[in-house]
């Protein structure tokens, strides 16, 4: 092309240039089209363009100047060729040079000669003095938001208008690349704040404060979580169901330098072998019926993440031996496939079995079990940490009110109720306690009938030892916790809690008729 603008064509072969022209043009386009669609970065799709239209119609130091939105200036954002020679911002006022005058007017300027034109400023001092320019508006939804401008080569000023028509196409493209990119720009930017909000409100969830529990053994758990989180060591979580396993967990992920990775779950209790395999290291297709698609497993789904096991001892001993490759190895292999695949993972496990008996039973192997308790965590249960139950016991009421959409509250007598109860099921049976009573419950505030109706009465009646040490003069308890809190201390002997209570014994038979309380035996 630099060839054909050089010979200086005259009129009588004008027809064969304007068809070399076109064909030029078309096979420019479509690079400029090729451009758009290999990239989203804006600066990378603006110097393809560039790029294209000097190698492909001889249009040379191309210049994209775009608005600045907060200044309201013109601010070269490229130039083809000459990048690494801008040391310093180059930027136009509107109305300033032919750039300036371009994006005040919105209509397109053609300079024969650069050196007759007392507007061209030469702030870049790239343009040939004595070689035309040509500048358009660049548009998005009519509105003008740069300037496109090149330098044809020496001697096609009589491809000017041809000229002009086409960079006004090329800054049609332009003007749609940049709409494009603000509004990738704009959606990674809500993408990013909701991902940050959902991190801080995932961190929240899953924190150590949201763990409630006060006694030693638990702060003892949660300086042990707060420094094992730091690192990858292999954890194991130990306690009876309803401990809150799966929190602790949750906890050591949310804290960890994986936190940004993926957190995978799997309950090993709920799968058949044959579909825990498949589960947990994925398989390819066709390894057998139903596998019409490759898929993979939990622990390449983890990959830079946590893997939490949970009821880790309910696993077969043939499926313990994969899994202990997983462990030592960082190794596996997809049902049905050949191919070792490498994972990088943290596990976290979680059981309530005794897995020392386990494994001196056989049913365990010792290998995968020292694998696994590099790191144990004992959580203990409810009973043993009485003091934590009205916290834990507030916390539930906030949550299951969220769920129901109303605020509930609960009495000092129906927490008494609790605190008198052993929760063999621990914080899961609390939970689902304090879920019926508020069922049952028509206003906001959960009393003690409310948690009685729910299915404890009986053992927290059993249970007195609590009760035995409470002041029988505190008025904010009611008349029937004064009555069995008076018949604990008494040994249930009627007699003995009647003189307690400064009443007869046939006063305190009457209320213990009237107020449904079941004497105990002793």
């Amino acid at each position: 092309m630099s060839d054909l603008y050089a010979s200086n064509a005259q009129l009588e072969g004008w027809d064969e240039l304007e068809l070399e022209m076109l064909r030029t043009e078309l096979e420019t386009l479509y690079q400029v089209s090729s451009v758009l669609s290999c990239s989203l970065n804006l600066k990378e799709t603006l110097n393809g363009m560039l790029r294209a239209l000097q190698e492909g119609v001889g249009l040379e130091r191309g210049m994209v100047s775009l608005m600045d939105e907060q200044s309201g200036e013109l601010q070269v954002s490229l130039v083809y060729g000459i990048a690494d020679k801008l040391t310093e911002e180059v930027s136009y006022q509107p109305g300033e040079g032919i750039v300036g005058a371009i994006m005040k007017t919105g209509n397109s300027i053609v300079i024969e000669k650069i050196a007759d034109e007392p507007r061209f400023l030469s702030r870049l001092g790239i343009y040939n003095p004595l070689g035309s320019f040509i500048g358009v508006p660049i548009r998005n939804n009519k509105k003008i938001i740069g300037v496109l401008a090149a330098q044809p080569a020496l001697g096609a000023e009589v491809l000017l208008d041809e000229y002009e028509r086409f960079l006004n196409m090329i800054a049609n493209l332009i003007g749609q690349s940049v709409r494009l990119s603000h509004e990738v720009a704009e959606e990674k930017n809500v993408l990013t704040e909701e991902r940050d909000v959902l991190r801080r409100h995932v961190r929240g969830q899953h924190g150590f404060d949201n763990i409630i529990g006060h006694n030693q053994a638990m702060r003892k758990i949660f300086e042990q979580v707060r420094l094992v989180a730091k690192w990858n060591t292999t954890v194991l979580i130990r306690g009876e169901t309803g401990t809150g396993k799966e929190l602790i967990a949750n906890a050591i992920h949310y804290n960890s330098p994986r936190a940004r990775g993926s957190y995978v779950k799997l309950n090993c209790a709920a799968l058949p072998e044959s579909l825990l395999e498949s589960e947990l290291f994925g398989h390819e297709k066709g390894s057998f019926t139903g596998a019409v698609a490759q898929r993979k497993g939990r622990f390449e789904q983890a990959e830079g993440g946590t893997v939490f096991l949970d009821e880790i001892g309910e696993i077969s001993a043939p499926f313990q031996a994969k899994l202990l490759r997983v462990l030592q190895e960082g190794e596996l292999e997809r049902v049905g496939g050949t191919r070792t695949i490498k994972v990088d993972v943290r596990v976290v496990a979680a059981t309530h079995r005794d897995l020392e008996a386990e494994v001196e039973a056989g049913r365990f192997r010792e290998d995968l079990y020292y694998r696994l308790n590099v790191m144990p965590l004992f959580l203990p249960p409810l009973r043993e940490r009485m003091e934590d139950i009205p916290d834990i016991a507030r916390f539930l009421v906030e949550k299951v009110g969220t769920m129901q959409n109303r605020q509930l509250s609960l009495t000092d007598a129906a927490l008494r109720v609790l605190m008198n109860h052993e929760w063999p099921g621990n914080v899961r049976e609390l939970e689902n306690c304090l879920e019926r009573a508020a069922v049952m419950t028509e206003g906001n505030v959960i009393d003690r009938d409310a948690i009685m109706l729910s299915g404890i009465n009986e053992k927290s009646q059993l249970n007195h030892s609590v009760v035995a040490e409470t002041n029988l003069d505190d008025p904010d308890m009611d008349e029937r916790e004064k009555v069995v809190a008076a018949l604990a201390q008494a040994g249930w002997v009627q007699a003995k809690a009647a003189r307690l209570l400064d009443m007869t014994p046939r006063q305190i038979a009457y209320r213990i008729q009237t107020l449904n309380i079941k004497v105990r035996q002793i």
